[in-house]
């Protein structure tokens, strides 16, 4: 627990209330209808497979993708396993709570809603330095070892999962593109001011 020994209050309220945004971000964008995360198509489509719910899919997907850094020998944080967990229960809660609108208006504003609180999450618990998600984590790790750019590598897993995920019956759709193009900037934008200062001795490394 080394690494919560500055600002540890502050990291671990951002982490999980980060944590938490990020699965609700996710359950606005189910509940648009009008396509979800790239990794969310994935997600969807074998929950809708499995007859699993949607959060249940989301925590199982995250820990084999761990699994799947101990070839690539990326190291996890505190952030990481917490990742794994609290996002599948917090989009399952509120998709619980969280009625579908039928009206197009209110269903096309809920996807800007969402894209922007995900950038606010994402940067959140980005910014507490507690390790990445397993999803980058992963990314990052394939980078490091097969030398190419993080922009081939990223464009190569996304690509993949959402086509794997739509032939399994996932929502590809307007938002899944706006998504995609517009997180990376929103982030990039948010990220200084969300970030905690810790030593670079005791902080674990976020996703660029």
């Amino acid at each position: 627990m080394h690494q919560l020994r500055t600002r540890p209050a502050r990291r671990l309220v951002q982490l999980y209330a980060g944590l938490v945004l990020y699965g609700l971000s996710m359950a606005l964008l189910v509940r648009s209808g009008l396509g979800v995360m790239p990794w969310d198509v994935l997600h969807q489509g074998l929950a809708r497979q499995l007859g699993w719910s949607l959060g249940t899919v989301t925590i199982v997907v995250g820990a084999l993708v761990l699994l799947a850094w101990v070839p690539l020998r990326e190291r996890p944080g505190l952030g990481t396993v917490s990742n794994v967990v609290v996002i599948g229960l917090a989009l399952d809660a509120a998709l619980a709570v969280l009625p579908e609108p039928s009206a197009l208006p209110i269903r096309v504003a809920l996807v800007p809603l969402a894209i922007g609180l995900n950038a606010v999450a994402t940067a959140a618990y980005i910014g507490v330095h507690l390790g990445p998600g397993p999803r980058d984590g992963l990314m990052t790790g394939l980078v490091r070892r097969s030398g190419r750019s993080v922009r081939l590598v990223r464009t190569s897993i996304e690509v993949a999962v959402v086509a794997l995920g739509w032939l399994l019956g996932g929502t590809l759709g307007v938002a899944t593109v706006l998504y995609a193009l517009a997180i990376g900037p929103l982030v990039h934008a948010l990220l200084p001011r969300l970030s905690v200062e810790v030593p670079a001795a005791r902080a674990v490394q976020p996703v660029s």
